[in-house]
């Protein structure tokens, strides 16, 4: 019995050593994963539905591979709004038909063509319907004369079958007209994307001026009438004081990639919806290296560059943070009672606690080492059950929306797609044996033969840096590549007039990120769209043994 109880006392410390051993290994596991967290894909942690939905990464541009943000539009149904159909066209000419009975002489008064007859707007709305099938109609102006008797210029708003969102865009064309035994018109030639310049100048809208942007830029340019990105004031003096805000001081999300951004940024405004607050909104960004060709961090970038500012502002309760810390700074420089504030100084108080709070301003300090510096660790744990991240609220620029419209617009809306991955994977042989033999031009010529019409309008997005590597497809195809459309990022077009609007005339880089987002886009409205890994390589998009 003495030498077994020893013996027993061993196993007993042995035990005890084993489970103290493993219990610190899972301490430090838990430390180093806390301390590398990024946030995944904001698009993918929602609901399982969107896990499964947003589990497919469409990327034809970055380097890295890492996706360009999943906006809101993609939670939107396709727009069931009222578009011109055939139909529609029918009922209006029998209408017209049975206003007055027509003989051949009074064809005759249609050889000098009336811009205003309604019947020229028919045939226009006809003929589109048949050329572009890819396009709802949404709405015509009254056609004006073009430069010759039997031409008229004609505008339209319209939108791609395939964009889910309700934006609308812009095209005006000239067209000329013959006429029919009817005597009604049929539309003899039509000319290409803003041809109709008599039309254009039914666009023409006020520029309003922003606060932000000083004084009023005079630009040629027709301004789209559905952006207004102007900040809005809190309003009075007492206004401000009977608001209710919640202030998020700037964190470790700062310089992180555009993921993570969104993930931590609709946290915030989550959080302010739940509680049933003002949201104060930095407008400034910083763009992530990654994104820039240098690999630097860009500062002095604005949410509005890549963003629909307006449409937050219609859905959310956003106050710009140089407007909410003047009117802050003015009301207690007045008053001898001050703002009442309350400092949250840890992401681990949760909004619920919050709730009842009457304070004027939350103010969520984040001064913690990563990742409690991280906007997204407030909706973590518990608080995702109750904090909804307002995904809707978040929108591409229209402005960024309208070059994408455009160049599909150049290619008369029709036209097929495919992207091309290759940068510096094509380098990782290890990782991606196969990828640079399957996007060599040769390789793509052979896949594309088998599911494109020859010459096409084939668009490729791509981050291949050589212009030329695509040559070889212009034998069979109309190539597309975005650096064919850089007049519309030039210092004449439309952007760039918004741009130097929101930055008192500096000028702006069209970056690397804005470049994938429509480069993106473009791809997306393709009719048929080919994607590097689905379609033109047997690699994974993320490497051997990944797929």
């Amino acid at each position: 019995m003495r030498e077994s109880e020893p013996i027993g006392q061993m196993f007993i410390r042995l035990i005890s050593n084993l489970c103290f051993s493993v219990f610190v290994f899972s301490v430090l596991i838990f430390t180093v994963i806390a301390i590398t967290y990024q946030p995944p894909d904001p698009w993918l942690e929602s609901t399982s539905a969107l896990t499964k939905f947003f589990s497919k990464t469409e990327n034809p541009t970055l380097e890295d591979g890492n996706s360009i943000l999943k906006s809101g539009e993609v939670f939107r149904s396709v727009p069931s709004g009222s578009s011109i159909t055939e139909q529609m066209i029918d009922k209006a000419e029998k209408k017209l038909k049975n206003l007055a009975v027509m003989d051949d002489s009074d064809c005759d008064e249609l050889r000098v063509v009336n811009c205003s007859d309604p019947r020229v707007l028919l045939a226009v709305e006809r003929f589109n319907l048949k050329q572009f099938k890819s396009v709802l109609f949404l709405e015509y102006l009254t056609p004006v004369n073009g430069s010759k008797a039997n031409e008229c210029d004609v505008a339209w708003r319209f939108r791609s079958k395939r964009d889910k969102s309700w934006r609308k865009y812009k095209d005006f064309r000239r067209f000329r007209f013959e006429y029919g035994e009817d005597c009604f018109y049929r539309v003899e030639h039509a000319s290409g994307w803003h041809s109709g310049i008599n039309a254009k100048r039914l666009f023409r809208r006020r520029v309003n001026g922003t606060r932000s942007a000083g004084n009023t830029i005079v630009s040629k340019a027709i301004l789209d009438d559905e952006i207004n990105d102007t900040i809005l004031s809190t309003g009075s003096e007492a206004d401000f004081k009977e608001g209710k805000y919640l202030y998020y001081k700037r964190g470790g999300d700062y310089c992180k990639g555009m993921n993570h951004f969104a993930w931590s940024f609709l946290c915030g405004l989550g959080e302010a919806m739940y509680l049933k607050r003002t949201f104060v909104m930095d407008l400034s960004m910083c763009l992530s290296a990654k994104y820039n060709p240098s690999n630097q961090d860009v500062d002095g970038k604005d949410f509005r560059y890549y963003f629909d500012f307006e449409h937050l502002k219609d859905v959310a309760s956003v106050v710009e943070e140089g407007e909410f810390l003047r009117e802050w700074k003015k009301w207690d420089q007045k008053h001898e009672k001050k703002v009442s504030v309350k400092k949250v100084v840890s992401y681990k108080v949760k909004p619920k606690n919050l709730k009842k709070d009457n304070s004027t301003i939350i103010w969520r300090q984040f001064d913690a080492p990563s990742p409690g510096n991280f906007w997204f660790m407030v909706c973590d744990g518990e608080a995702a059950k109750y904090i909804e991240r307002p995904w809707h609220a978040l929108l591409k620029s229209k402005i960024l929306l309208n070059i994408v419209a455009e160049i599909g617009g150049r290619m008369d809306y029709e036209y097929d797609a495919i992207h091309v991955v290759r940068g510096e994977r094509v380098k990782n042989k290890k990782l991606w044996p196969n990828l640079d033999s399957d996007t060599s031009p040769g390789a793509l010529l052979q896949k594309l033969e088998e599911v494109v019409h020859p010459w096409t309008n084939l668009y490729i997005a791509t981050n291949e840096p050589s212009y030329n590597y695509f040559d070889t497809l212009r034998s069979e195809y109309k190539v597309h590549l975005l650096d064919d459309y850089r007049d519309l990022w030039n210092s004449t077009s439309e952007w760039y007039h918004w741009m130097t609007r929101l930055t008192r005339g500096r000028p702006v880089e069209f970056d690397g990120y804005m470049r994938a987002i429509v480069d993106t886009e473009v791809f997306y409205r393709g009719k048929i769209r080919l994607e590097t890994f689905n379609n033109l390589t047997k690699d994974c998009k993320d490497g051997v043994g990944y797929c």
